[in-house]
């Protein structure tokens, strides 16, 4: 523990305002996860000042009562803006943005809140898993805004991949190689297909469950699984444009025209061409996996395979994202990091862990002025 945080434990501190933007599944799972810290140690240091979907926002600025349908009652909500959320942060202190949505408009103010000294905390990967460009603007806003950006919930739901790679680099390793299962829905999938079910069921049932995006095209394309590659990618020391990762899509094409309201009596086109993948897979004792490469000359890939069931990838069970990462230190043998890959709690969780070690690493004790800046601004998880 460092003298820093070890001092602010025994001295008061203001907490961090919390703007939290999303209140679906992931969003609600955090509201819950910061009610039931009320009172607590942990409650002390978040306070969340500011809570917003598309459609209205509350605000209070000593900070919303756990029974958020009261306050509801007692006062109408305000129309969502983006522009509140700089209000709702306005004055000194650590003020944290909590992007719990899959909302390109608040992916693209990003850069915008960082530059300002607003620290960002997401799970959305349209930030830097997307146009090579936005990822590099959000680079430079932490530089400029002395901000932390906390990511480690884009990929694998808080499981320590972005940490591992950026404390190997740290240590002056060289990352040469990356293989993984990034999609706890995918990976859900092809866990329990058998070949003789429909596999349009198990969409079904795994959309229903929450693992998939609420369009599973975006699972089924690939799409989540290039964003995730990317953002390890780029935190590897290959920035790559996203036009690079060659994508093959579980999607055929008419069923990726339809509007989405079309979708579910639609997904029976998925059976046929799935149980014969299944069927040539089985015939060679192999197992169904849809896996992401990165290869140490900048190559990067994403598709389904047919893996040997020893390989080091077929491994795990239910949701879980299995990853490989080769390295100096790591050439013969690769590093090995397996868990829950999808699901509300894990991902909240992940997302809290990332606003609590801002608050460490920033809160002042309460009547000492601010320090500078930290850093260079970039927040390692």
């Amino acid at each position: 523990m460092s003298a820093r945080i070890a001092a602010l434990r025994t001295a008061q501190v203001a907490p961090a305002r919390l703007a939290l933007l999303g209140t679906g599944t992931v969003g609600s799972a955090v509201w819950a996860r910061l009610a039931g810290w009320q009172g607590t140690p942990l409650g002390q240091r978040l306070s969340l000042v500011h809570a917003a979907n598309s459609r209205y926002a509350l605000g209070n600025p000593a900070g919303i009562p756990s029974d958020a349908g009261e306050l509801l009652l007692q006062h109408a909500p305000q129309a969502s803006s983006l522009a509140a959320v700089e209000d709702a942060l306005a004055g000194t202190g650590t003020r944290i943005v909590i992007d719990a949505t899959a909302s390109e408009a608040v992916a693209a103010q990003h850069a915008h809140w960082l530059a300002r000294g607003i620290h960002v905390v997401t799970a959305c990967k349209l930030g830097q898993g997307t146009a090579l460009s936005r990822w590099q603007a959000i680079q430079a806003a932490q530089r400029a805004g002395g901000s932390h950006y906390g990511d480690s919930a884009t990929v694998g739901a808080g499981l320590p991949l972005l940490r591992s790679l950026r404390a190997l680099q740290a240590g002056g390793d060289r990352i040469h190689a990356i293989a993984g299962v990034l999609s706890g829905s995918l990976a859900w999938l092809f866990n329990h297909y058998d070949g003789k079910q429909p596999f349009s069921g198990f969409v079904r049932q795994a959309r229903d469950a929450g693992y998939t995006e609420p369009d599973p095209r975006e699972d089924l394309s690939g799409e989540d699984v290039r964003r995730k590659l990317l953002i390890l990618a780029r935190a590897s020391g290959f920035p790559l444009e996203a036009e690079a990762v060659r994508v093959q899509s579980l999607v055929p094409p008419a069923l990726a025209a339809l509007p989405r309201e079309a979708l579910d009596a639609a997904l029976p086109a998925l059976d046929a061409p799935l149980r014969e993948r299944y069927a040539s897979a089985y015939k060679d004792g192999a197992k169904l996996r849809f896996v992401a490469r990165l290869d140490v000359d900048g190559r990067a890939t994403v598709g389904l395979e047919a893996l040997p069931v020893e390989h080091p990838l077929v491994g795990g069970g239910g949701t879980d994202n299995r990853v490989a990462i080769w390295s100096d230190r790591y050439r013969e043998q690769p590093l090995l990091i397996q868990g829950p890959g999808a699901g509300a709690a894990v991902t909240a969780a992940a997302l809290l862990d990332d606003a609590l070690a801002i608050q460490a690493s920033t809160a002042q004790p309460l009547g000492r002025p601010k320090k500078s800046a930290i850093g260079t601004g970039r927040w390692n998880t």
